[in-house]
C-alpha cells in the first residue's frame, strides 16, 4: 500500500517513530534554488546546517554545490565530513568557543560572521597566535520586525543576536584597525518561517539605508549577507511542497541597491529541507475521554519539539487507514501535559497499529530531538535506504 507519497508497507517494517526524507522533493528543491539564484548575478546560497544535519541529507545538498551557514564547531565539522568546501562555509554564532573559532581559521572557512566587539577581540588574538588573517562580516542588528513567532525573531533591538546600528560603524573602525582581521562585509537576519515579502522589503530598506552611510565613509563591504528566513506552507505541503524561491530572490534583487561588485549571500535551511521530512509514528491507543478521544502515538515531544517549543501546526495524516473522519487529540506518551501534536485533528478513523505521518518536519526535527525520558533518538531514514529495507 502507497498512500500519498508514502511507502506504508515498507514503513511496517521499520521501528518507529523515525523521520523519513523524500529525496526526490528535496532534489527538486534544490535543483529550483539553484536555478533561481542563478538568474541573478552574484547570488550566493549557504544550506544552514542547524534545520536537518543528517549526514546523508547534508551530503545531498553538498552535491549542489551549495555553501554552508554554521553556528557551531559541531556544525563546521559535519558540513567538512559532508563535503561542503570550507571556502563555501560562513561560521555565525553569539558564543564562539576559542577552538570552534580555531577550527575555522585551521580550515580556512569563508568567513566568521561576527556578532559582539568582544568576540571580534577574540578572534584577532587567535587569529594572530596562528599566523592567521581573518576574514569577517559584522552581523548587524536591523531592527526589522519580522511577522513570525516571538522565539523565532533574530532582528530586534532586544533580541541576543548581532551588533547594534549604533555601534556599527566604530566596530567597522576597530576591525580595520586589527592586524590579524579583515573586513569583507555585513550579515543580517530578522528571523524565520516569514512568509510576507514585504518584511524582507523592510530587511533591504533598511541595508540600503546602511549601504549608503557606508559609501559615504569609503567603506567597502565585499558581501552582502541577507541570512534567510523563508517559511513554508506547514497546512497544505502537498499543494505548495517547494516554497516560493523565485519570488523571494525577486524580492532582493528589486529592492537591494548593490554597488561595485558586491555578492549577495542567503542562509537558506527551512526552506530548503522542511517539506521532505515527515516524523512516521505508530498509533499506541486510541483512548475515549470524557469530551474527546486521544490518539496516543509511539513519538513525543523529544522526537519533535517544534509543537510544544513553539505552539508549532504540522500537518498530521492517518496513512495507514481509508476510514471516514474522525476527530482527535493526537498525543506522545512523554509525562508532560505540553507532549502534544495536535488537538482537535481529523484523522481518518484511527485505530491500534495505524501510522501517522506528521508532516513538514524536515526542519528542526530529528536534529533537536533529545533523550528526554531515557527514550532512544529517532532514526532518519531517505527513500533510498527504505528501497534497500
Amino acid at each position: 500500500m502507497t498512500k500519498g507519497s508514502f511507502p506504508v508497507e515498507s514503513f511496517r517494517k521499520m521501528e518507529t517513530p523515525f523521520y523519513y526524507y523524500d529525496t526526490q522533493l528535496l532534489a527538486k528543491t534544490l535543483q529550483t534554488i539553484k536555478e533561481e539564484a542563478a538568474r541573478h548575478e552574484g547570488f550566493a546560497v549557504h544550506y544552514a546546517v542547524k534545520a536537518n544535519a543528517n549526514p546523508k541529507v547534508l551530503r545531498l545538498i553538498a552535491s549542489y554545490g551549495m555553501g554552508a551557514d554554521c553556528v557551531s564547531g559541531g556544525e563546521i565539522k559535519a558540513a567538512l565530513d559532508a563535503g561542503f568546501s570550507a571556502k563555501g562555509i560562513v561560521y555565525a554564532g553569539v558564543g564562539k568557543k576559542d577552538w570552534e573559532i580555531n577550527l575555522g581559521l585551521e580550515k580556512g572557512i569563508l568567513c566568521f560572521n561576527v556578532e559582539s566587539l568582544a568576540e571580534l577581540e577574540v578572534i584577532n588574538d587567535l587569529a594572530g597566535k596562528a599566523g592567521k588573517v581573518a576574514d569577517i562580516c559584522l552581523r548587524v542588528i536591523p531592527d526589522v520586525r519580522a511577522h513570525t513567532h516571538k522565539n523565532i525573531t533574530t532582528g530586534l533591538a532586544e533580541n541576543k543576536f548581532g551588533i547594534a546600528l549604533c555601534d556599527l560603524f566604530p566596530a567597522i573602525e576597530e576591525a580595520r584597525k586589527m592586524p590579524n582581521i579583515h573586513f569583507i562585509g555585513i550579515h543580517f537576519h530578522i528571523g524565520s518561517q516569514i512568509l510576507d515579502m514585504l518584511d524582507f522589503v523592510a530587511l533591504c530598506n533598511r541595508i540600503n539605508d546602511i549601504q549608503s552611510q557606508l559609501r559615504q565613509r569609503n567603506i567597502k563591504a565585499r558581501i552582502v549577507n541577507v541570512g534567510g528566513g523563508l517559511g513554508v506552507d506547514y497546512t497544505d505541503p502537498e499543494k505548495n511542497p517547494i516554497p516560493d524561491f523565485k519570488s523571494y530572490f525577486q524580492t532582493f534583487a528589486r529592492h537591494l541597491h548593490l554597488w561595485g561588485e558586491q555578492q549577495v549571500h542567503f542562509e537558506l535551511g527551512r526552506a530548503v529541507v522542511a517539506q521532505m521530512g515527515s516524523l512516521i509514528t505508530q498509533t499506541l491507543y486510541v483512548k475515549h475521554g470524557v469530551n474527546k478521544k486521544f490518539v496516543i502515538v509511539d513519538a513525543g515531544m523529544s522526537d519533535l519539539i517544534r509543537p510544544a517549543l513553539y505552539q508549532a501546526y504540522h500537518k498530521i495524516e492517518n496513512i495507514s487507514s481509508e476510514k471516514p473522519l474522525a476527530t482527535y487529540d493526537v498525543v506522545g506518551p512523554i509525562c508532560e501535559s505540553s507532549d502534544v501534536f495536535g488537538k482537535h485533528i481529523d484523522l481518518n478513523e484511527t485505530q491500534r497499529g495505524d501510522l501517522i505521518a506528521i508532516r513538514s518536519a524536515g526542519a528542526y526535527g530529528e536534529i533537536m530531538a533529545s533523550q528526554y525520558n531515557c527514550r532512544p533518538l529517532p532514526k532518519g531514514y531517505l527513500t533510498e535506504d527504505l528501497l534497500q529495507a
